[in-house]
């Protein structure tokens, strides 16, 4: 019997895990639940199935009494979430995405966290033909959600390092290595011929159970953490040495998600297990350490299902021997490495080869056109010229990439006509270091708003940073509208996690490279109160810090005993 198994069969599995051995390698009943035009939902098993297949079902929660009142069903939609390792995308898939978002969706194109984008809104009846479009533009959601390896994350901008093409192109080859086996994706969506030998999916990997909760990879480029690669389950850190790229420190064990009131579940970030050299190795030490989690994690309670409680119960040592043994190497000790930030690189900068790269700040990754900026056309006029590529940050930006230098006038000039770069070069630093999470209305999850709030509570944060002759420090700030963490609050210097409408509970004391958590230092506060703290706490700041001492590490060495 092959390790874990024995657990796995005799303890008591939750819901999901019988979905999935059941699902019939990820189809369930998809296209029954597709045909029924009784309701814009689909089947409750099949919610969680077509996850696998990146998107999630949604609905309006802004209009869930205005239909009840009227005896409506809810207004149901859904997600979908492009799988796109590192966050590249080229011009004419760029163009795809908006031609999809302007018919199927809301047309807001939203950049996520994990260096991807997804498109909200989309009713039932245009799942298909959104996935079709995707494909002939050879996109895809494979992997995007689930209990499966998600979208790979890296540092985005090549002027990181000359060797960043190198670094980079871990992502796609870490995110093919653990792509699911199944046909089900290409059935569904592309009406490909059913698959008869199921040999043929066999899968080694995640066999019929797949990983007990989702799975995050990140990979970093000394010294800018802008991945946050401590908070993945894996984390994976470049040591580069006179421009030559020796290997990967590898982590194991972040995750933020947590529970109001389950002091079970915690925020944690990942631990250095050692170095890896080769690629060969770190291919294998990678898909190992998947192995062990699939064969060890909880899948009886799924809040306790992420791989930092698998790391907390076993013993950090013993995981790693436990991957060392079914790698058949062992890790040399972590190399040194030095993190000084984590933040964007706004503007333009050149990279070694030559090529020009811009940042533009986008206000919690929403790409629309509003009163303020027609972002969204911007991009498209750029997008047009195909004299560029593009890069998502995982700070929710984006990066107009690979300009030749005999292009970038053409390029400046979009940017300048549709007021971009001024846009950029105007917001706060305080806003260009926010970022929040989707929330209301449409994530099932949110108890608070937090997009949709975010940029007017930072309307009233940045006169209180002024007044205390803040304003131009980089301090790290995000909110979330529930405690999962989508947003990494508890990674941040300030952290907002929603507990209800109007209510959150205020974190600080995280540092400004992202290589300690913050703590909770009042409860459910208002507007008002969480105002009245920041104020207080800017205060104290100006009044008693060291030279250069940010504002994450006085709270952490001076405010956290003043906490409630």
């Amino acid at each position: 019997m092959k390790p874990g198994i024995e657990i796995y069969i005799m303890s008591k599995l939750s819901a999901i895990e019988r979905i999935k051995v059941e699902s019939d390698a990820l189809r369930g009943t998809i296209p029954q639940s597709l045909q029924d035009e009784i309701t814009g939902a689909i089947r409750e098993d099949d919610q969680a199935v077509i996850k696998f297949h990146g998107m999630y079902q949604q609905d309006d929660r802004d209009r869930r009494e205005e239909r009840a009142a009227k005896k409506l069903d809810r207004l149901y939609t859904f997600m979908i979430r492009l799988r796109l390792p590192g966050g590249f995308i080229s011009a004419d898939k760029w163009l795809a995405a908006n031609d999809v978002a302007g018919e199927n969706s809301t047309g807001v194109i939203k950049i996520t966290t994990r260096q991807t984008i997804q498109l909200h809104g989309i009713i039932k009846a245009k799942i298909r033909p959104t996935i079709q479009a995707f494909n002939e533009a050879h996109l895809d959601s494979i992997a995007t959600c689930g209990d499966i390896n998600r979208n790979v994350t890296c540092s985005s901008h090549p002027n990181e390092s000359p060797i960043h093409a190198q670094v980079f192109a871990f992502a796609d080859k870490i995110s093919t290595l653990l792509m699911p086996k199944t046909k089900a994706y290409y059935e569904i969506w592309l009406d490909e011929e059913k698959i008869v030998d199921k040999k043929i999916e066999e899968d080694p990997l995640y066999q019929d159970r797949y990983m007990p909760r989702k799975f995050k990879i990140g990979i970093a480029i000394p010294p800018n953490n802008d991945v946050d690669v401590f908070t993945n389950d894996i984390g994976l850190i470049a040591i580069i040495e006179n421009n030559e790229l020796k290997g990967f420190n590898i982590a194991i064990g972040g995750g933020l998600s947590t529970t109001h009131g389950n002091a079970e579940t915690y925020a944690r970030l990942a631990s250095i297990i050692g170095f890896v050299d080769t690629e060969e190795k770190v291919l294998k030490a990678v898909y190992e350490i998947l192995t062990v989690q699939r064969d060890n994690g909880n899948r009886s309670d799924r809040k306790l299902a992420r791989l930092k409680y698998t790391v907390d119960r076993m013993g950090i040592d013993s995981y790693r021997t436990e991957v060392e043994k079914r790698t058949g190497f062992a890790f040399e000790p972590a190399r040194p490495y030095t993190f000084t930030r984590r933040m964007d690189n706004y503007g333009w900068l050149q990279n070694d080869k030559g090529l020009w790269y811009y940042t533009l700040f986008i206000e919690n990754g929403r790409v629309v056109d509003d009163e303020n900026i027609a972002l969204k056309t911007a991009l498209l006029e750029v997008a047009k010229t195909r004299k560029t590529n593009f890069l998502f940050t995982a700070n929710q930006n984006m990066i107009i990439s690979d300009v030749a230098a005999a292009d970038k006038d053409v390029i400046n000039e979009i940017l300048e006509r549709f007021n971009i770069i001024e846009h950029t070069e105007k917001a706060s630093a305080v806003r260009k270091n926010a970022i929040s999470c989707v929330a209301l209305p449409t994530c099932p999850l949110a108890l608070a708003e937090a997009q949709r709030y975010m940029p007017s509570l930072i309307n009233k944060i940045e006169p209180l940073l002024e007044s205390h002759g803040l304003q131009q420090d980089n301090i790290v700030m995000r909110m979330t509208g529930c405690p999962n963490g989508c947003a990494r609050p508890y990674a941040a210097e300030i952290g907002f996690v929603g507990t209800g409408p109007g209510r959150y509970n205020l974190h600080i004391g995280g540092d400004n490279e992202g290589e300690r958590l913050n703590t909770l230092y009042k409860e459910n506060l208002g507007e008002d109160e969480l105002l009245a703290a920041m104020d207080q706490l800017f205060g104290a700041y100006v009044g008693g810090r060291a030279a250069g001492e940010t504002f994450g590490d006085y709270a952490h060495n001076n405010l956290l005993s003043q906490a409630n």
